[in-house]
């Protein structure tokens, strides 16, 4: 595994001073090791890939669009293998890697749609004063550095690699640390389809390569995801240069349950909101906001629901839930549970460590936590839910908006006139109703206050990569 980056079209050893673990989460132990890249490779991906941006930012559209085509069926074409690996790598059950996967096909499909529209787009711009013609050009922001997590590998680099070479940029990725594998397979596909040396450079390692790139002058944007932490260092460094960034970043997200809503659908919303990945999500609905009405009856079926969630080893068992991914995860869900005891919080269900081999921990209910305790406020990413009981609908918006994060929510009603004002009431950036989290590459992601600047899919993903150009010819 000692040829893990991907540079200018080869594949190279890495010479950093890093040894990265990979690590199965269900058994605790490490099954890869590599070599991290090191300044000097970070110097040259970015160098290679500046050097192929002129000829790659005019290639055609139609052409850009064959190559995103070829990433989605080469991605089809190694779907065992790479289901295995999220299985492996990230503990996540079998039906979670294949929509993982699944997801990542149809983001090259839709950009690659997307790219043949491009030519439409540049078109001559009604001016009011006479004599005057203008026009607009849609142009690649240029060298981009993408920066992306462990808790969606191949699917956040989807939603970003497409766009990016969509719009005609080259890029540098760096996965995380936790889950340096799977990327792999995009420079595999690389070399596959042919696609110019430097468009697509990959490498991989710690903080010390992340900073490496996200600090580096030769980059003309950077899109990162991940820890509010590590996304302000990622602001800073771009500031410092006055480059763009896109940010997506952390959530401590809203389930409202009103009373006039059936039970049993109201509980599987709410188990899907906060157990896909074990709860290690962004978009974790980890705030349960239960209209008094309907509180005493959901509640215990809340409990044996998440009691009765099969947590084990995805590649050996099956599963509703695997492990957390990361010991350091383990670690933190962990010491939030004993944050819990310290604060006398009510546990209905979990609330520990399992007692097995691995990183698994039990699906979480607390109830009636008070607005100041630090597992209302903090995004914990783990299985671990908090409820709190709501009368009017008034509260209820108050509520779910009083937090520092605005990425997503959920509203559950059978009056669909209340839910709609309600989620139009709400201060984030995606709301469901009636729905598990149903994310479509059509639609924007992306939250507001503190989880992050812009957005990411929709025809929003690609504009990102773009920069605007206006050409005013005087007719005189």
């Amino acid at each position: 595994m000692t040829t893990s980056h991907y540079i200018a079209g080869h594949w190279v050893e890495g010479q950093g001073s890093d040894c990265i673990s990979v690590n199965d989460p269900a058994l605790g132990q490490p099954f890869a090791e590599l070599m991290a890249a090191s300044v000097t490779q970070v110097d040259q991906a970015v160098a290679a890939a500046r050097n192929a941006l002129p000829a790659w930012k005019n290639t055609s559209a139609s052409e850009r669009a064959a190559f995103l085509r070829g990433f989605a069926e080469q991605l089809g074409q190694r779907r065992e293998a790479l289901v295995t690996l999220q299985m492996r790598n990230n503990g996540k059950p079998r039906h979670e890697a294949e929509i993982d996967l699944d997801d990542a096909i149809a983001t090259f499909g839709y950009y690659a749609e997307q790219a043949e529209q491009l030519p439409s787009k540049n078109r001559t711009v009604p001016l009011a004063a006479p004599g005057f013609t203008a026009r607009t050009r849609l142009e690649p922001v240029g060298v981009v550095g993408l920066i992306v997590p462990w808790n969606f590998p191949l699917v956040t680099s989807a939603w970003k690699l497409a766009p990016a070479l969509a719009a005609g940029c080259t890029v540098v990725l760096k996965p995380s640390e936790v889950t340096p594998l799977i990327e792999q397979a995009y420079g595999q596909i690389a070399d596959a389809l042919g696609l110019p040396a430097g468009v697509l450079n990959i490498v991989n390692g710690k903080a010390e390569t992340g900073a490496a790139l996200s600090n580096h002058n030769g980059l003309d944007k950077l899109s990162f995801t991940g820890s509010n932490s590590v996304g302000s260092q990622v602001m800073r460094s771009a500031s410092a240069q006055c480059r763009p960034v896109t940010l997506e970043l952390g959530g401590k997200s809203a389930i409202v349950v009103f009373e006039d809503c059936d039970v049993d659908q109201a509980v599987e919303w709410i188990v899907a909101g906060i157990s896909w990945n074990a709860g290690q999500m962004c978009s974790a609905t980890s705030r349960l906001l239960v209209q008094d009405g309907i509180a005493d009856a959901l509640l215990p079926r809340l409990q044996a629901a998440l009691e009765n969630l099969r947590v084990g080893n995805p590649l050996t068992e099956e599963v509703d839930m695997g492990p957390l991914t990361s010991q350091a995860q383990w670690l933190k869900v962990a010491s939030y549970f004993a944050t819990a005891r310290e604060e006398g919080l009510q546990c209905l269900a979990g609330g520990h460590a399992l007692d097995r081999e691995g990183w698994f921990v039990s699906p979480t209910l607390y109830t009636d936590v008070p607005k100041d305790s630090r597992l209302w406020t903090e995004e914990i990413f783990g299985p671990v839910l908090c409820a709190r009981r709501f009368a009017t609908e008034e509260q209820a918006i108050a509520e779910a908006n009083d937090s520092r994060f605005g990425l997503v929510a959920t509203v559950c009603s059978a009056d669909l006139e209340r839910a709609e004002r309600v989620a139009d009431a709400l201060e984030v950036g995606h709301v469901w109703i009636n729905s598990v989290q149903a994310v479509f590459v059509e639609t924007s992601w992306g939250g507001t206050k503190g989880s992050g600047i812009g957005r990411e899919l929709g025809p929003w993903g690609l504009s990102a990569y773009q920069s605007v150009k206006h050409v005013t010819r005087c007719l005189g």
